[in-house]
Order: structure tokens, then C-alpha cells, then sequence
């Protein structure tokens, strides 16, 4: 059996290698062989997840032609690649892009960077703010004022408090998205909404189609679950999705579930436009694919330019296709860990039934608190104070990154909590390694991607601004020193938790 779970055409995978042509060549580099060059390119699409792991590539004479190279070069380029463990082939099933196996990747993390130790170490692993008060300490004050009568029941309730499933019904209503009550679940967090879908449609062994890259914790949740997962790159820069490439992993694998960030990307920041979206949900309907749809960063728009586009939900009229999930965690403080499920009633209850199985309810407290902040307002203002801090955070961070580390390259999203960086030919997993002895924690590039794609990558969150931005820059100067004289050491890369 192949062991591919997507295909690239030879005229999309020429126009990506003649896409590098654009980046200047170093001082003094010597013109490769043209077999080494085109191995060469292929390696680099594959480690920076622009052809996702697992992918058939063409036919030699059909690429060959497409590049207009002999097939010989193509047949040496090919073989060059599977000496060094990036491309495996069967007779009669193709070749396919691969990693070496003796390249492990991390898969877990370690804890999240205790308080106490936020002294010594900037943490930029996580993407989460300090809470914005006085708007917590005002919603858990207001919580414990509704909390008495919810105090003499036994506190269960698997679908969320009636109260706080209205609102959120009330909100997608006002966002031009009829909806009832009956259409939403709370849950603990987005992760917990996504874990209880995954255990709903995608059983130990079924397809999930990803962006590439997509986020960390997400991946791992599904790979524990079973999942094959399925990369889709996304499109150069801050445009959004590749919808040809999401046409034909639809088409071709056939994946139960698709998962997407369309507001404002973790980690790289893209926003998808109306059309991307309609194209989308239209694909996936035709696919049969049920399309789950991130929406946590939904309301972090930075800059004052900014159109946000319809929801996903709202070009699936007949609410068969797209499941959408929201949280607390990122527009309000990621220690209230509370998330809702927007999808068709059918859907909604088998969700419920299931969570007698796993976590039988969300805490009332917290709910009541989120409930208290969309009933008198204090939502909008929080949300508002972090749109402050994460703009502020972002200018500073920007500009110390650009007077350090020159070379790196990334585009500036006008929404979100990270910075998607390419490091200049330097592997994110070292710097990630570095980084910790200098005094700085950074996620690499691989822990958002599948099988090993963005090794020359790092994330780097909007969480820390001003001088520690500054700090934040210096230190990871010095890694990336450190790395380019030989000082990074060796072995797996360190496993950091990432959010």
C-alpha cells in the first residue's frame, strides 16, 4: 500500500522551484550541479512544509517536461533524495517526499514556563496575555453573585449553563449567523471542543486534513488520537489558503474531518477572505469532509484597516459542513479555559452524549463569569484592552527583531498573537535549543508542521513588549550566533510546551 496522502502536480511543484530562483544566492556560492540543484530545491520545499511530508511527487519525465530538464536530471535528483531519506518510492505506487528517520522530531512539550521562574527566563512559547483586569476580578465577582441558585443543583450540565448558551447563540446571531441555543456546547476550551469532535468523526486511523503549518497543540492532540494527518500548504505570505491545493487533498484523500484557523492564522497570521472561505466549504461539502473551523482569534484585529471577513458558518446555509469553535483563552485570558461548539442540533447532541464519557460538564463559575462579561458589555472593553496590549507588544517586538536579527524574514499580520519567522537558514529547532541556555524560550518551526516540514522556522507570540521585547531580541541574537559558529550542540531538540 502507497504510503502518500497527497499528490503535487508537476507544473504546481516547477512553479514552486521557480519560485526560489528569487532568493539571492550567498557570496562567493559556486553553481551546483543541476541534479544537486533540483534535489536541493525539493529538500527545501519539503523542510519548510511548502510540499507537505507524505506527498507524491510526479512522474520523472512528467516533471522533467514541466521543467524543461532532461529526465536524466530528474532520475539523479529523484535517487540524490532518497539517499539522504527525504523521497521514497515502490514500484508501482510512485515516489512520495519523506524526513530521514534519523532526524527525530519533538512531539510533546515540557509544562508551561512556571511564574516564579518568568525572572531568569522570557518565555516566548505560549500565546497568551496577562489577563485584562479589572474585567476578570469584575466577571468572577459577578459569577459568584448568580452562582447561589446553580448551588442547589448537582452542577452538571453537559451542554453549558442555558444562560451562557443563549448569549453565545445571541452573539452569532448579531453576526448575521441565525442560531439557537440548541446549536452550541460549552466545553473546556477550544481543545476540548476540538478533542470531543475529533472522537466524534475521525476514529483511531482516519484522514484530518491540516493547514502546514497549523497549530502545535492541535496536531498533537489529533496525532494521540490516531489521526493520519494530512498536510495542506498554506499559500505564500499573509494570503490565506491554497485553495487549488485544498481542491485536490479533498478530492484525492478524502479526509473525514479538515481543520482550519481562517481569522488570523496560528502561527502564521493569515487572514482568509470571503471568497477563500465560500471556496472552502464549498469543497468540503463536495469532499464530504465536515470542515472545522477555528474562530479563536476571531476578534483580535490589530489594525484599524481591517475588513474582517463573514464567518466560515455563514456560507454553510444548510449547516452540514462546518463545526466552529470558540474560546475565551486568546481575545480574554488563557486561564479561562472556557470554549463553545457552533454546529448543527443533530451534531450538538451526539457531542453531549459523548462527554458522559469524558468530561461530563464545564465549571459553572467560570461559565457564569464569561456569561457576566457578554451581558453587560465587559467583553467588548476587555477585548479592547488586549487589542491595546497585543498591538503595543507586536510594534515593539517587530522592531527589536528587525534590529537584531536583520536577516530574518517574516510579514506583519494585522491580527493575532504571533509572528510566523523564517531564520535565515538557521534550523528552529537549534535556536529553540540555544535559546534556552541564553535565557529564552522559542518554539521551532517543526512543532507546527507535519513529519519535520519548517525546520528554518520559529514562532515568536506578541506576549512580552517594551524592554523585554528588546531583551526578548538580543537573546535570541545570541542563540542565533551561537548556532551559526557550531555551538548549538547535538541531539533531539527540546521539548517545549507551546500554546
Amino acid at each position: 500500500m502507497a504510503q502518500w496522502t497527497s499528490a503535487v502536480g508537476a507544473a504546481q511543484l516547477a512553479r514552486l522551484l521557480n519560485s526560489q530562483q528569487d532568493r539571492p544566492a550567498g557570496p562567493g556560492t559556486r553553481r551546483p550541479p543541476a541534479y544537486r540543484a533540483l534535489a536541493d530545491g525539493i529538500r527545501l520545499l519539503v523542510l519548510e512544509g511548502r510540499v507537505p511530508v507524505g506527498a507524491r511527487l510526479p512522474a520523472e519525465r512528467e516533471l522533467a517536461l514541466a521543467l524543461s530538464v532532461s529526465r536524466t536530471t530528474v532520475a539523479a535528483a529523484y535517487e540524490a533524495l532518497r539517499t539522504e531519506g527525504f523521497l521514497e518510492s515502490r514500484r508501482g505506487a510512485g515516489s512520495w517526499t519523506a524526513v530521514p528517520a534519523g532526524n527525530p522530531l519533538p512531539a510533546r512539550g515540557l509544562e508551561p514556563l512556571p511564574p516564579e521562574a518568568l525572572g531568569s527566563m522570557i518565555d516566548l512559547g505560549c500565546a497568551a496575555l496577562p489577563a485584562p483586569e479589572p474585567w476578570l476580578t469584575r466577571a468572577v465577582q459577578g459569577a459568584l453573585e448568580e452562582l447561589p441558585p446553580y448551588a442547589h443543583t448537582h452542577g452538571d450540565y453537559p451542554a453549558g449553563l442555558p444562560a451562557l448558551r443563549s448569549m453565545i447563540a445571541e452573539r452569532y446571531t448579531a453576526r448575521g449567523i441565525p442560531t439557537m441555543p440548541e446549536q452550541i456546547m460549552v466545553t473546556t476550551g477550544a481543545m476540548g471542543a476540538i478533542d470531543a469532535i475529533c472522537h466524534l468523526f475521525a476514529g483511531r486511523g482516519e484522514r484530518i486534513a491540516v493547514e502546514s503549518p497549523s497549530y502545535a497543540n492541535i496536531l498533537q492532540l489529533m496525532r494521540e488520537a490516531g489521526a493520519r494527518l494530512v498536510p495542506v500548504a498554506m499559500a505564500e505570505g499573509l494570503t490565506g489558503w491554497d485553495l487549488d491545493r485544498w481542491r485536490q487533498v479533498l478530492r484525492d484523500s478524502a479526509p473525514r474531518l479538515a481543520y482550519v484557523v481562517a481569522d488570523f492564522h496560528n502561527p502564521t497570521g493569515a487572514l482568509a477572505d470571503d471568497d477563500q472561505r465560500r471556496q472552502l466549504v464549498e469543497a468540503a461539502r463536495s469532499a464530504g469532509t465536515v470542515l472545522v473551523t477555528d474562530e479563536t482569534m476571531s476578534e483580535l484585529w490589530l489594525d484599524a484597516d481591517v475588513e474582517m471577513p463573514r464567518p466560515v458558518c455563514a456560507y454553510d446555509a444548510a449547516g452540514s459542513t462546518v463545526v466552529t469553535v470558540g474560546s475565551a483563552s486568546k481575545a480574554f485570558w488563557a486561564g479561562m479555559r472556557i470554549g463553545w461548539v457552533r454546529a448543527a442540533p443533530d451534531v450538538i447532541r451526539s457531542l453531549v452524549a459523548a462527554r458522559a464519557y469524558a468530561d461530563l460538564g464545564t465549571p459553572v463559575v467560570e461559565q457564569l463569569a464569561v456569561n457576566w462579561l457578554f451581558s453587560t458589555g465587559g467583553w467588548e472593553q476587555a477585548v479592547d484592552v488586549r487589542r491595546t496590549q497585543a498591538r503595543d507588544n507586536r510594534e515593539a517586538l517587530v522592531a527589536a527583531v528587525r534590529r537584531e536579527l536583520p536577516d530574518w524574514e517574516f510579514e506583519v499580520p494585522k491580527g493575532g498573537l504571533t509572528l510566523w519567522v523564517r531564520t535565515g537558514g538557521l534550523s528552529g529547532s537549534r535556536l529553540a535549543e540555544v535559546g534556552e541556555r541564553v535565557g529564552v524560550r522559542v518554539p521551532s518551526g517543526p512543532r507546527f508542521g507535519v513529519d519535520g516540514a519548517f525546520e528554518g522556522y520559529v514562532r515568536l507570540p506578541f506576549t512580552v513588549g517594551g524592554a523585554v521585547a528588546e531583551e526578548a531580541a538580543v537573546r535570541l541574537a545570541a542563540a542565533a550566533r551561537l548556532v551559526e559558529s557550531g555551538g548549538a550542540g547535538g541531539g533531539e531538540a527540546p521539548r517545549t510546551f507551546v500554546a
